[in-house]
């Protein structure tokens, strides 16, 4: 069997394992369950929304793990009857359940996850940045500035060159230039293969933990019915993340920016009152309403918190919530999202 033989996936299929995988467990989908929890609350459940990437990409790595070392295949793969098998001899296939050399087993988990999660963290970096130089958070002269301003005019050309080199590659790979649809592949030395009926017969073997050894000792039968019950949560939890795909994507769609005003008319709440449990810092509140409660100063770019409704000078509110990521007079938990610049008719 060539390397364009039968079991070649197609591009579709091979590139619909990224986009799979990141319908069923992407931050954007999970995210509302950890908001949820956080300002329910915050004092037990508050770490959920300062350290939700890190989450994600430690449960990431629990799921990718067990699919690499059960199947040879990251999760969306396995899901679209696929598997990994090292660079070499096409005609020589191990099957799915013989796993990868450590060296290649090791590089797909790092690709897998470590690679999205910086891009993740990248992109943040780049947004919160060009939010800190539209409103001049820092001085003029600052070096700081000028190096912020060299990385955000660099970072779509980098951005670019990224995205093309992918591009690139599945052109290739639909030509027959290439074994890899994607370069992280390339990098952990492995290519995409379809599933055979012997791996197939192999996995429903390994799932069922079929063994024919006579009067085991007791510590065998304890790591054997310890491995059953790891095998059977990571199939109840597989076969729930292959159900619950249809119910995320609702999700998704239930929580789009397209479909906000529609939630708004079904789920109206009337204004709830004023927070009546403030820090002592709210009597230092500043009898006028254009004086900002932080610099006791005349207001300069007025931005409200949305969590508490107060209004502040954006540099004030910014450096504050940046360094407390709470609210300066009541103490609710705050992010920099939730930052609101307003518009007097003045202006």
């Amino acid at each position: 069997m060539t390397c364009e033989g039968p079991f070649r996936p197609r591009l579709f299929y091979a590139s619909s394992c990224y986009s799979a995988h990141y319908s069923v467990l992407c931050p954007p989908v999970l995210y509302p369950f950890q908001q949820v929890l956080a300002e329910s609350n915050p004092g037990r459940y508050g770490f959920l929304w300062h350290w939700f990437d890190e989450i994600y990409v430690l449960l990431d790595v629990l799921l990718q793990q067990h699919y690499l070392a059960r199947c040879s295949a990251s999760f969306s793969e396995n899901f679209y009857s696929l598997k990994r098998i090292p660079m070499g001899d096409c005609r020589q296939q191990p099957l799915a359940t013989a796993g990868l050399p450590k060296r290649q087993h090791w590089k797909s988990l790092l690709l897998l996850v470590l690679v999205p999660y910086l891009k993740a963290k990248l992109e943040k970096l780049v947004s919160t940045l060009r939010e800190e130089d539209e409103y001049s958070i820092h001085p003029p002269s600052s070096s700081w500035k000028r190096f912020y301003r060299a990385f955000l005019a660099a970072y779509p050309f980098v951005n670019m060159t990224w995205e093309g080199w992918f591009l690139i590659q599945q052109l290739c790979y639909i030509l027959g230039k290439a074994q890899h649809h994607s370069p992280m592949l390339r990098l952990a030395g492995v290519r995409l293969v379809r599933l055979t009926a012997e791996d197939i017969l192999a996995l429903e073997k390994k799932l069922g933990g079929a063994s024919s050894h006579p009067a085991p000792s007791i510590k065998t039968r304890v790591q054997s019915a310890v491995r059953k019950a790891l095998g059977t949560i990571a199939f109840s939890l597989s076969t729930g993340l292959s159900v619950s795909v249809f119910f995320l994507q609702f999700l998704d769609w239930w929580y789009s920016s397209e479909n906000q005003e529609t939630i708004k008319s079904l789920t109206a709440l009337p204004t709830p009152p004023p927070p009546v449990h403030l820090d002592h810092s709210s009597t230092l509140l500043p009898k006028l309403k254009t004086v900002c409660p932080l610099c006791h100063k005349t207001r300069v770019n007025a931005t409200a918190l949305s969590t508490s409704g107060f209004v502040f000078c954006y540099r004030c509110a910014y450096s504050y919530v940046k360094a407390h990521q709470r609210c300066p007079i009541t103490g609710y938990a705050t992010e920099l999202q939730h930052l609101v610049k307003l518009y007097s008719p003045e202006s």
